[in-house]
């Protein structure tokens, strides 16, 4: 038996690419970033309470919100940070997900961000 799906809403599917743009993407290196100004000292960003997660948060989000139109505008400028799968149409979200994590691009990407996050927790909690 043949089942037809129903067409996404392209509101649905630019959501969902900004979700995963800014989980698999945005979020470690905007973490990375927050621990390495931790790291030197920055008291403007990471010394408030809450001000590290909510600069994680909020540069993640501006990220996957202008990082589709930016891509669309400038392709050679955006190559390495925007994946055109997380907007396809025709993928269900674990499809997406699936298919960027087979890339070798993309376990590359998180294997360094992995080793990344895990070096610079090791030191910033060294350091106190």
């Amino acid at each position: 038996m043949n089942a037809i799906t129903a067409p996404k809403s392209p509101g649905l599917n630019r959501l969902e690419g900004m979700t995963l743009t800014a989980t698999l993407q945005a979020l470690p290196t905007y973490a990375a970033a927050a621990l390495l100004l931790k790291l030197v000292g920055s008291s403007q960003i990471v010394s408030y309470p809450g001000g590290a997660a909510t600069f994680v948060v909020l540069a993640s989000f501006f990220h996957a919100l202008i990082l589709p139109w930016l891509a669309s505008k400038c392709p050679k400028f955006c190559k390495a940070s925007y994946e055109p799968l997380f907007f396809d149409t025709s993928l269900s979200f674990a499809e997406k997900v699936m298919r960027w994590r087979t890339q070798p691009m993309a376990s590359l990407q998180l294997l360094s961000n992995m080793v990344i996050l895990s070096l610079l927790a090791v030191a910033a909690l060294s350091v106190w």
